[in-house]
């Protein structure tokens, strides 16, 4: 095995599903459209650049995310990348893969098949919290796949996980996710995203009415999907065993062989992903720039869009952004 190859990791199968009945939300502006693999079916939502021949962008959401967590920044960067968002396998409205390979590297895989059959790289990158992870993974084992990185609060390994995310960790322990779910059966829809909003905002105050009717909205049509915890409790799984993986295949040792250009955003109320490792992510990833904002929690493209798309942007502009 080549110091770029990916590891193998097999999980169960998961259970046969059925597609859910609610439609996903679209933007103004945006377009769903599904991609069939071997044993994958992803659905990707695109944001066309403004004009034709600009170079392309992939971006991918963190654990329980969706594509929908780029529908803010992908329009502030329109004029320069033409933005695809891909919905991991079991999130968004890609259903499970056939395999329910959920590990960081089976994402990666997924993103690197997706990249290779529509031969759209290299792309500038992004990807946040657990798709920073992913996005890692594939800079280290594709340099050909990727233009420039920008991750915001990637999940890199900690030594010490601060306390508001060890819930996200037990979800990891096999039986917690469904013994949670028994425990929660009757806690709204609107009770759940305002409890991940003040885990995943520094100032939830900061989303609009709408912006919470629609989290809510989707957050009903999630919960209806049968997979749903599954796929949570077998990526927080990944996430631990991603953490725990030493070795050239370990992420540290990764993000040191990242060769693209590369962007991190941190955020200082970040409850999930300590503010602390920020530096230690800039000496990882060679030449990086570095982006704090203080007042921001785990989804900085979403609470600060102006700000996370204008340091990409001086990112793409600098290294070949057509």
């Amino acid at each position: 095995m080549s110091s770029t190859e990916l590891p193998e990791t097999r999980t169960a199968a998961a259970p046969p599903t059925s597609r859910p009945a609610r439609a996903v939300r679209v933007a103004d502006g945006e377009k769903l459209r599904s991609v069939s693999l071997p044993g994958l079916t992803l659905t990707v939502r695109s944001r066309p650049g403004d004009e034709p021949g600009l170079p392309p962008a992939l971006y991918v959401h963190g654990l329980g995310g969706s594509s929908q967590n780029w529908s803010v920044l992908m329009p502030l960067l329109s004029d320069l990348v033409d933005g695809e968002a891909v919905d991991l396998p079991g999130f968004g409205d890609s259903p499970p893969p056939d395999d329910g390979n959920y590990s960081v590297t089976g994402h990666a895989r997924a993103v690197i098949r997706l990249l290779d059959s529509a031969e759209r790289g290299p792309v500038h990158l992004f990807g946040n919290s657990l798709g920073g992870a992913v996005a890692t993974r594939v800079a280290a084992a594709r340099p050909d796949l990727v233009r420039t990185l920008t991750l915001v609060s990637p999940a890199l390994p900690e030594l010490r996980a601060q306390r508001t995310a060890w819930p996200t960790v037990l979800l990891a322990v096999p039986g917690v996710a469904s013994a949670f779910a028994k425990l929660t059966k009757d806690w709204t829809a609107e009770q759940r995203v305002r409890g991940v909003l003040s885990l995943c905002y520094g100032d939830p105050g900061r989303v609009s009415e709408e912006g919470l009717r629609h989290a809510v909205e989707e957050m009903e049509r999630r919960l209806e999907l049968p997979y749903f915890w599954d796929a949570m409790a077998r990526s927080s799984r990944g996430i631990v065993d991603a953490y725990t993986l030493g070795g050239q295949h370990g992420l540290w040792r990764q993000a040191e062989r990242v060769l693209a250009p590369t962007l991190l955003v941190y955020g200082g109320r970040d409850q999930l992903v300590s503010y602390r490792m920020a530096r230690k992510a800039a000496a990882a990833f060679r030449g990086s720039r570095l982006l704090t904002l203080p007042e921001a929690g785990h989804v900085a493209m979403m609470e600060y869009p102006e700000t996370v798309a204008q340091a990409a942007r001086d990112l793409i502009a600098d290294h070949g952004g057509s």
